[in-house]
């Protein structure tokens, strides 16, 4: 996308709708956590049957992994950044089954995601969901103040975002690629529920 006359301080608004996530619609983002019927349980015999272990997704990480816990409130529906990971898959768990929305992109090899693909959904909280290494994604909204979120990922990651790692309201790290769409583009993107 080339890059718009639009100023930091007047970013070109796009909108972006909000659908409902369903693990069809998130296929090319990630997986999401939650019970699936589709998957037969392992054969595990401990408890006389009374724990079924199924294996709905592979956690990969190529580094040390940690799992903050964020307390999230409620912010307007507009996207700045855009991240990626380069050494993990990251995964977002709701905490109290409290709702919140996930903004993705596809991995892509290019220095920003492609703006034309860029999909929001919400959650109902019955589930989290782990994306695949190098998606494009935002953090997550919250829907209700004070929502908590497990949030699996590579210390690596974390650590990208400190202070002394951000420059020019941009973080980039070993495991962590920060953008800023506004300074960037000129844009924002607005979620439209």
């Amino acid at each position: 996308m080339a890059t718009v006359a639009a100023t930091a301080a007047a970013p070109r608004i796009i909108d972006i709708p909000v659908r409902t996530a369903t693990p069809e619609a998130l296929a090319r983002y990630g997986t999401v956590l939650g019970y699936d019927p589709k998957v037969a349980p392992m054969p595990i015999d401990f408890y006389d049957g009374a724990a079924k272990v199924r294996r709905v997704a592979e956690f990969k990480s190529q580094g040390d992994i940690e799992m903050p816990i964020v307390t999230v409130q409620r912010r307007p529906l507009q996207v700045r950044w855009m991240e990626r990971h380069f050494k993990h898959t990251q995964a977002f768990v709701s905490l109290g089954s409290k709702p919140f929305i996930g903004v993705f992109a596809p991995a892509n090899e290019g220095e920003i995601p492609d703006i034309d693909k860029v999909e929001a959904f919400l959650f109902d909280g019955s589930a989290g969901f782990m994306m695949h290494i190098g998606v494009w994604h935002d953090f997550p909204f919250a829907v209700l103040d004070d929502t908590n979120l497990m949030v699996i990922l590579t210390k690596q990651a974390t650590d990208g975002l400190v202070r002394d790692n951000v420059i020019q309201d941009e973080a980039l790290g070993e495991d962590l690629d920060k953008k800023d769409l506004t300074a960037r583009l000129g844009i924002r993107l607005n979620l439209v529920l």
